[in-house]
């Protein structure tokens, strides 16, 4: 496999529609062009702070949401030679779309507990995903360098 381009993570601005008693806030359709089937939905919850790095899907293309808080999410190419950060939240309402094939992590920047939705292209699947420790892959998370 080549290096893998990070320039194939897609950004989606989202509708927030305020409503009477709470907002309504929009994830994914299967009409969108990013939709490239359901596998399954789940939350993750990240604190204040806390960092959960490093993952990579062999198959799956993850689509992440964070409706609350704020959170930091740090891709890296299979060579560690390319990198890009994105941050997403309440105060930018977006999805992440991210194809199969790139290294990521992440970290809770509001001063609450965060929460993440991926509404992901497969099952989960333990076979599926690699791992590493914070520390095989060279990044500071405290100064975001």
């Amino acid at each position: 496999m080549g290096e893998i381009d990070l320039s194939r993570i897609r950004i989606t601005s989202l509708k927030r529609i305020s409503v009477d008693g709470g907002d309504v806030l929009h994830a994914i359709k299967r009409t969108d062009e990013e939709f490239v089937g359901f596998g399954e939905a789940y939350f993750s919850m990240v604190e204040a702070g806390a960092v959960k790095a490093w993952k990579l899907h062999r198959q799956m293309t993850l689509n992440l949401v964070v409706p609350i808080g704020e959170v930091r999410f740090v891709f890296f190419s299979d060579s560690g030679k390319a990198r890009r950060e994105e941050s997403i939240g309440v105060s930018n309402y977006c999805r992440l779309t991210v194809p199969p094939g790139i290294w990521f992590g992440f970290q809770g920047l509001a001063e609450h507990s965060s929460l993440i939705l991926n509404v992901a292209s497969i099952p989960h699947d333990p076979d599926e995903v690699e791992r590493k420790s914070q520390e095989e892959i060279e990044y500071a998370w405290e100064t975001g360098k």
